[in-house]
């Protein structure tokens, strides 16, 4: 007989008695995947609803950036800030190089009295008058343009499958 054979032989074996504690957790064995199943669905909601404010929030960005790049153009000089299509086309290759299609551009001048900063009386009429309004400062021309882009979203929410998101960039273009 070998010292294993000895150890093992005339040892009586130890009976398992399941605990109290031990019975609880095998009659909750499938609790955590009966809460996964239902909080799974909410997540990623959540998730689609996070990736949809985010591209929404991408397009906005693009689409005001390219307001601004078409008032960059049009504030560069007098002769510019006419120059619409080339205003629209400044602003369509801003929008158009990050991979975005389908910007709408419209842009418009105004004139008015720079009295310390402040512009007064800052209309279109008053960019050719025959006889300019007396003006306390000095008068300044300002491109106004505003981009509209449209956002289309990923999935029908409530009927709204695409925004309209609209932006307005206004510079100083110089003194007159």
């Amino acid at each position: 007989m070998t010292i294993n054979a000895r150890k093992h032989h005339n040892v009586p074996q130890a009976r398992y008695t399941p605990t109290l504690a031990t019975m609880r957790r095998k009659g909750q064995s499938g609790q955590a995947l009966m809460e996964l199943a239902f909080v799974l669905p909410v997540l990623v909601l959540l998730l689609v609803g996070v990736i949809e404010i985010g591209r929404y929030a991408y397009i906005s960005i693009l689409v005001g950036n390219a307001a601004r790049a078409g008032a960059a153009y049009g504030s560069r000089n007098l002769q510019t800030v006419s120059d619409g299509p080339g205003i629209t086309a400044a602003a369509n290759n801003d929008f158009s190089g990050n991979g975005q299609t389908a910007l709408t551009v419209s842009s418009n001048s105004t004139c008015g009295c720079d009295v310390g900063g402040t512009i007064a009386s800052d209309t279109a009429g008053n960019c050719n008058p025959s006889v300019p309004p007396s003006c306390a400062g000095h008068w300044v021309v300002t491109v106004h343009v505003t981009a509209s882009g449209t956002f289309n979203g990923l999935f029908n929410f409530l009927g709204a499958t695409s925004l309209t998101i609209s932006k307005t960039a206004s510079l100083r273009v110089a003194p007159i």
